[in-house]
């Protein structure tokens, strides 16, 4: 069961922090992002989750701008 509920690649972070630890405290594209940032190298492709994380750092500004304008 830990391996579904504290993979290794959410929790070998040297700091000993756990991903959900700072993630579940944000919104959901930016603790996508952080999520995929974080297991870059110890989960699956590299560069596939940087692309994810970018996607989400996308989508995360397009939501933001749009509000902005809203505001003005």
């Amino acid at each position: 069961m830990r391996e579904v509920t504290h993979p290794l690649h959410y929790t070998a972070h040297p700091s000993g922090i756990e991903c959900i630890e700072i993630t579940e405290h944000l919104n959901f594209c930016l603790g996508n992002a952080i999520k995929y940032i974080w297991r870059a190298d110890l989960k699956g492709d590299p560069i596939e989750n940087l692309e994810k994380a970018r996607w989400y750092i996308k989508r995360e500004l397009k939501r933001r701008k749009k509000q902005c304008s809203q505001q003005q």
